[in-house]
């Protein structure tokens, strides 16, 4: 029995993406989800940019990057 990932990018803003993991197996040729859905939250800082480049696969980075663009639309966040 073979898992399969699905990740969808939901909430795509300039600023911001949040991306659901969900997990599949297919029994007589009907997927059925396994486990609990994984989102993540990712703002468009530096930072964060570098951290989606190595999570997702390069086609789904790919469009985040062409909706933020080349450069970041948020602050690094700071101590206080």
């Amino acid at each position: 029995m073979e898992i399969k990932e699905k990740l969808t990018l939901d909430m795509l803003t300039t600023d911001s993406v949040s991306v659901l993991k969900q997990q599949y197996i297919t029994v007589d040729g009907t997927d059925i989800k396994v486990g609990d859905n994984i989102r993540n939250a990712y703002m468009n800082t530096q930072t964060e940019r570098e951290l989606l480049k190595v999570k997702l696969p390069v086609e789904f980075y790919n469009a985040v990057i062409a909706v933020w663009g080349n450069s970041p639309t948020v602050a690094e966040p700071t101590a206080e």
